[in-house]
């Protein structure tokens, strides 16, 4: 069976918490970052996803753990796909709960409780009950904090520090109009070769990937304004829509008017 489903939707409690019910057999997500974290629990099969340099398999019952600006994929971990219930809170929400900068040091962890109380705020999320999840949520986020999280490690300083932030603002700043790499090497001081593979080591993805990632990040701001896909696909640099659509869903799971609608996808 091929048959995929998501369904994607805004917490009725937490705005600025995002939720994905979904049933994936031949999707991929393409490697990408969140700006906040991305939580879920596996409710069939198995995901595996590529994430700080390994491999991991997430199974039935099992919570995954995602940190913020974390490069990773995601693709079926059996023929048979997975299915899962995905939840994606700004760093603001964890840190109002435990502290400046929560870290999740494993993205794969076994725990009953937790993975329960998630289901259930997913559930009367996805039901329009705002008291009843918001109040499981916190308690989920509170639980998974107080078991599986630690503070962020420091970043070891980099030489290609400078000179990656400086070609990351770049990119921000014309992201409808991008330089090329030897023009972007040029702008920061550095030659390609060393800016491209510094770039890749501190932010996980080349600059052109990296800004794909930027695109679709603001793709989706401009989608919950509720812009047409296909302003959207021009505002933020994207070919035409089919162009904004194809990494739109690689990234986000859905296509942009789904997105855009909070609404269920599915293909046959």
């Amino acid at each position: 069976m091929t048959s995929e489903a998501a369904h994607f939707f805004r917490h009725p409690g937490f705005p600025d918490v995002d939720l994905l019910r979904a049933r994936f057999v031949t999707h991929r997500y393409a490697r990408h970052a969140h700006e906040g974290y991305a939580i879920g629990v596996i409710v069939a099969g198995v995901e595996e996803f590529d994430y700080r340099g390994g491999l991991h398999r997430a199974g039935a019952g099992e919570i995954v753990l995602v940190n913020p600006e974390s490069d990773h994929t995601g693709h079926a971990g059996t023929p048979h796909g997975w299915a899962y219930r995905m939840l994606y809170p700004p760093l603001e929400t964890l840190a109002d709960l435990a502290g400046p900068r929560p870290y999740f040091p494993e993205p794969v962890v076994s725990d009953v409780g937790a993975a329960r109380l998630l289901v259930a705020a997913h559930v009367a999320a996805e039901r329009g009950d705002p008291l009843t999840t918001s109040t499981l949520l916190r308690t989920a986020f509170s639980t998974l904090l107080a078991r599986h999280a630690s503070v962020a490690p420091p970043r070891e300083p980099d030489a290609g520090s400078r000179s990656v932030r400086l070609a990351r603002d770049i990119l921000h700043a014309r992201m409808t109009d991008p330089p090329t790499l030897e023009d972007l090497a040029a702008a920061v001081g550095a030659r390609p070769f060393p800016l491209l593979r510094a770039f890749k080591a501190e932010l996980g993805l080349p600059p052109h990937a990296y800004l794909t990632t930027v695109r679709v990040r603001r793709a989706r701001d401009l989608l919950q304004l509720g812009l047409p896909p296909a302003q959207v696909a021009a505002e933020v640099g994207f070919t035409d829509q089919a162009h904004l659509t194809r990494h739109f869903k690689r990234v986000m799971g859905v296509p942009p008017g789904a997105y855009r609608a909070a609404g269920t996808y599915k293909t046959a």
